[in-house]
């Protein structure tokens, strides 16, 4: 690896931070549009339900009401919120606009357009809707014991499948069987904005959209094909968002306000409250996993049993997607000979699942975590050791994809985060005999870098060099909040030998800007860095053609260094990159500018090992995280200051999925807590200090060797976590979040 690195590698800080701080960045929230018209939802209160009659005319007689809408004037036209491409496999079209039977609490039933928010919101209160209730199903195991009651016509078995890698072989009599069952819980992505969306369909019939999305591209054929626009017609424009997390990974909002706005023709926001993102948009899913192992009695996974069940929720999304997934996950971490999964994805009526950090590993590497300490318990054997055994190797084949997993230095993260947390000393010491006990615990994760593999896997790029030696480079990217374009700069800067402060880069427009797929499945820094890297080499090329023609030497007699070029051995006669720009246009008409698609062609596994040290207090069931160590295989840190900050961040969700946070639903389908004073996320004095620990061996295609952090981070923290409880009381609890009245449950017991 190269350590001569002037901005790889450099703690430099977020793009935007300035305006951040000072409070004048503007988010979509902010932007208001001349003759702009404001929308409100109404959501069903009910979980369940045929809508036998609705009366808006109260509502459109309140002055100020521009229009009202339900399933009654709106298009009848199915379509997938998922969908990123056209005609792309495993999105299945059960959503509408506005619903005549109600699935969940927060169902689209009516939409107001009005002249101000609150007008909209006093329309709304005035509609009348009367409904037939039908059983509620409020969870999978619920929904297919009662098949006669159909929350689709399809059933509610939305997609099934099965799974098998490897072939199975005779094995010794002496093999230890475990069986672990582990369920997680539907939560909110808790991002700091809420939901919100902006549409103007103007007089020459063009719509124009201003989306806080993680795709403007999908945004684009849901909406236009839906709304029967070809797709010049339609511009969508990525803005400032405040995180997302995968909860803005889907076409959302953007259909029903494309729709509002067409039909009334002039600009539509449609903003939701705290409360109606948390009970209407998406939520992380639930799970149940039920695994079972073949160990050795050396301690080598001989087979591996895994029966997953998915909470779709009420609309399919991106659930069948998910269940394909997460049967890909283990394959990634460990060396297993003979692999059997089996999925389903069940409709329920609770909040619609989807995407969310992680994509389905945090799920299922949790319930594989658990389960390898169940294991190495019933061995006798320390956790660490038999993770040891087990773990796959750099450039082993992903059983899979039969993909090279690339330098995958996982068991480098097992043994050195071991020593660096004491691990030996810490989980042989005996836990305290009163009332609080202290346990310690680990977790191993693996995910993946782009959707090489599974999907077609490319991203485009143009680089052009401004008259005085300044760069744009404009991109389909989508900055989250977590430092994209920071990175992307860092990585240009370096190939060019430039000062970042010289390159802009621009986020997505479908009119003006490149195509990409989109800021989800850890392919950001792997696939669109390396585009950006390509595409910078490429121009530096150009600079030094120019050059070239200008000093009249051919390019190996020319040496260049900080955005200067010289005939080796005259760098008193260094003409700059300004000069070779404004030279070059005017004296050879000659513009540098170079537009780049990269191709994936690899997907190594990207990794991490956490370790975890709590304490439990065993008369109230409350746990604190006392001491945090996240270890993980980054390749290269474009930013380690960023790097850091994703790994904190991604500690915090992980304690709360594992401890705290659940969007809990009723019997009759209602949503318990459904804002931030009932739905509780770690807050920074519950907070450890995570420690990290970067393994930087790189190896693998993406720019200067990096693999992805956003999504990784996250996948170990509550296993570590749980097992840590786990270890602390003797217990086997393995259903999240434990919540005090769980563990106390489990203490008791």
């Amino acid at each position: 690896m190269n350590k001569n690195l002037k901005y790889v590698g450099q703690t430099l800080p977020i793009h935007d931070a300035p305006q951040k701080v000072r409070g004048n960045l503007e988010y979509l929230s902010d932007i208001k549009l001349p003759k702009m018209l404001y929308a409100k939802l109404l959501l069903s209160p009910i979980a369940h339900g045929l809508i036998t009659s609705i009366d808006t005319t109260r509502a459109e007689a309140l002055p100020g009401v521009i229009r009202v809408f339900t399933h009654l004037n709106t298009p009848s036209k199915p379509y997938s919120r998922y969908r990123i491409i056209p005609d792309l496999e495993l999105c299945l079209e059960d959503e509408r606009l506005l619903t005549n039977k109600v699935r969940f609490v927060g169902d689209r039933v009516a939409a107001v357009v009005a002249t101000s928010k609150e007008i909209a919101k006093k329309a709304i209160a005035l509609i009348q809707v009367e409904y037939e209730i039908l059983p509620v199903l409020n969870n999978s195991e619920k929904a297919l014991q009662e098949p006669e009651t159909k929350i689709h016509p399809r059933g509610n078995l939305l997609h099934e499948y099965s799974h098998k890698l490897g072939e199975q072989v005779p094995l010794p009599k002496d093999l230890i069987v475990v069986e672990t069952s582990t369920e997680t819980q539907k939560v909110h992505h808790a991002a700091m904005e809420a939901h919100v969306c902006l549409a103007d369909f103007d007089s020459s019939g063009k719509l124009t959209l201003w989306a806080a999305c993680q795709g403007v591209f999908g945004v684009r054929t849901i909406v236009a094909d839906l709304l029967e626009l070809t797709y010049n017609k339609v511009r969508v424009i990525k803005v400032p968002m405040g995180g997302s997390f995968g909860g803005r990974q889907e076409t959302i909002l953007e259909p029903i306000t494309a729709f509002l706005a067409k039909e009334v023709r002039r600009p539509v926001k449609l903003t939701l409250t705290r409360e109606e993102t948390i009970i209407s948009t998406m939520t992380r899913p639930a799970t149940t996993s039920k695994i079972r192992t073949k160990v050795t009695k050396d301690g080598i996974l001989a087979e591996c049993y895994v029966d997953t069940i998915v909470d779709a929720g009420a609309y399919a999304t991106s659930s069948i997607d998910n269940t394909y997934v997460m049967s890909k996950k283990i394959g990634r971490l460990y060396r297993i000979p003979y692999y059997e999964h089996a999925g389903k994805a069940v409709y329920t009526n609770t909040p619609v699942a989807g995407g969310a950090r992680g994509w389905g590993a945090p799920e299922i590497i949790t319930a594989m975590e658990i389960h390898m300490d169940a294991a190495a318990k019933g061995l006798q054997m320390d956790p660490v050791q038999f993770r040891r055994k087990n773990l796959v190797h750099p450039y082993d084949l992903d059983n899979s994809t039969h993909i090279s997993l690339g330098n995958a230095r996982v068991i480098e993260c097992l043994e050195k985060g071991a020593a660096a947390f004491g691990w030996s000393e810490r989980f042989n010491r005996v836990s305290d005999q009163g009332r609080f006990r202290r346990g310690v615990g680990l977790a191993c994760a693996a995910h993946k870098n782009g959707m090489y593999g599974g999907y077609p896997e490319h991203s485009t790029m143009t680089l052009k060099m401004n008259e005085d030696g300044s760069f744009i480079l404009n991109t389909g990217l989508h900055e989250l909040g977590c430092g994209t374009i920071t990175s992307i700069t860092q990585i240009a800067a370096e190939v060019l030998d430039v000062n970042p402060s010289k390159i802009t880069v621009l986020e997505a427009d479908t009119e003006y800007g490149p195509y990409d797929f989109g800021s989800y499945g850890s392919r950001v820094t792997y696939i669109c860095g390396a585009c950006a890297y390509e595409v910078a080499k490429r121009v530096k090329e150009k600079v030094l053609e120019c050059a070239s023609t200008i000093f009249q030497k051919p390019k190996q007699y020319l040496q260049e260094k900080n955005g200067r070029v010289w005939v080796v051995g005259n760098e008193q006669q260094a003409i700059s990159y300004q000069e070779i720009a404004t030279i070059s246009k005017i004296k050879y008409n000659t513009d540098i500018v170079i537009t780049f698609t990269y191709h994936g062609s690899s997907n190594p596994g990207a990794y991490a090992v956490h370790f975890a040290q709590v304490e439990v207090d065993t008369a109230i069931g409350k746990v604190w995280i006392s001491d945090y160590l996240a270890v993980h295989d980054i390749g290269k840190a474009i930013n380690p200051g960023m790097v850091e900050g994703q790994i904190q961040g991604a500690v915090q969700m992980g304690i709360g999925y594992a401890l705290y946070e659940e969007i809990k639903v009723g019997n009759d389908g209602s949503i318990f807590n459904s804002s931030f004073k009932n739905y509780h996320i770690v807050n920074a004095p519950d907070m450890p200090m995570v420690k990290t620990l970067l393994i930087e061996q790189g190896g693998d295609e993406g720019p200067f060797g990096a693999k992805s952090i956003g999504e990784i981070a996250l996948v170990p923290v509550a296993g570590a976590i749980i097992n840590a409880v786990n270890k602390a009381l003797g217990t086997s609890m393995s259903k999240l979040p434990l919540m005090p009245e769980k563990i106390l449950a489990a203490w008791k017991s």
